[in-house]
């Protein structure tokens, strides 16, 4: 009996000690550790050589700007794993751990990478990200934003609509269109009239209302007027396409089909005059709905304060 139990004792002591945790085991506490030296670990890889990105490029980002302690790059700061999270295990071995990614090829889902920027980017302009359309499409912020980069392009008014735009490709068709707002030469942005980072109106509109937001430049059409035409009040869209238009002042349809959507024809000469509605013809053109055709007599579409406007006609 004395025997077995020395055997037995000898066998497990063997065992023990040829027993080894696995190499994830060993390396658990690793995987919550920053590395000791900070970037200066990370670039040792990722330098100017690197086809991840710039080094020199990334100093001259606003996330490296150590005069700033609110930059990652800041007085206490964890410099490039305050975004990309604990690296100690990935500089000691890349293949067995790898850090937070945000390109397209991550394997974080898109939340994760988007909350990684929400948490150090807060405001009112981001306040209603999350009941904004870019959120619920999976947009991430990298999607637009560039960070290792000197200059953001998105932040830029002159290149904000070419980054909008590489997505929306039905209003980058509008403003090529005959008339429209002034995007493409770089007298407007996007971010104008829409906040790309969420809001709780139709459209991602920065403004409460799709007026408000017109009249942020045409505030001559904002009123109140003596004699108002009731569109006007309601919606600038009824008449005008925001994007762009092949007709003249961005209208949806040309007059006089665009004023008949809602004024009725009968008893009132708003037939164009064709050769098919001459007079001469049996037609009851009239003369006055060419070329401006309405706008002709109606010249004060958007409202009138004159004592005798109640037709708009003065």
């Amino acid at each position: 009996m004395k025997k077995s139990s020395v055997l037995f004792g000898a066998l497990w002591l063997l065992a023990s000690l040829a027993w080894q945790p696995s190499a994830w085991a060993q390396d658990l506490p690793a995987r919550n550790q920053y590395s000791a030296k900070g970037a200066d670990t990370c670039l040792e890889c990722h330098d100017d050589e690197s086809a991840s990105y710039s080094a020199s490029a990334l100093f001259k980002s606003k996330h490296a700007h150590r005069g700033d302690k609110r930059s990652p790059f800041g007085a206490g700061g964890l410099q490039c794993e305050a975004c990309h999270g604990p690296g100690a295990l990935h500089a000691r071995n890349k293949k067995a751990a790898s850090i937070n990614n945000f390109g397209a090829d991550s394997a974080l889902p898109v939340a994760e990478r988007n909350q990684v920027c929400l948490a150090c980017h807060q405001g009112t302009t981001r306040s209603a990200w999350h009941a904004g359309a870019h959120e619920r499409a999976n947009v991430t912020c990298t999607s637009c934003h560039k960070l290792h980069q000197p200059r953001d392009a998105v932040l830029a008014k002159t290149s904000e609509s070419e980054v909008c735009l590489g997505c929306h490709k039905q209003q980058r068709a509008d403003f090529h269109k005959a008339s429209a707002h002034p995007v493409r030469q770089g007298k407007m942005a996007c971010s104008d009239c829409h906040n790309p980072h969420g809001s709780t109106v139709q459209g991602m509109l920065a403004q409460p209302t799709l007026n408000q937001t017109c009249y942020s430049c045409h505030a001559d059409k904002r009123g109140p007027v003596l004699w108002e035409h009731a569109p006007v009040a309601e919606d600038c869209a009824l008449c005008h396409a925001p994007h762009g238009s092949v007709r003249k002042a961005l209208l949806n349809k040309s007059p006089p089909l665009l004023c008949q959507q809602c004024h009725s024809t009968a008893g009132h000469p708003s037939v164009a005059r064709t050769g098919a509605a001459l007079p001469a013809n049996g037609g009851t053109g009239a003369i006055f709905a060419i070329a401006g055709s309405c706008t002709n007599c109606h010249t004060q579409v958007h409202g009138s304060n004159h004592p005798s406007g109640a037709k708009l006609m003065r």
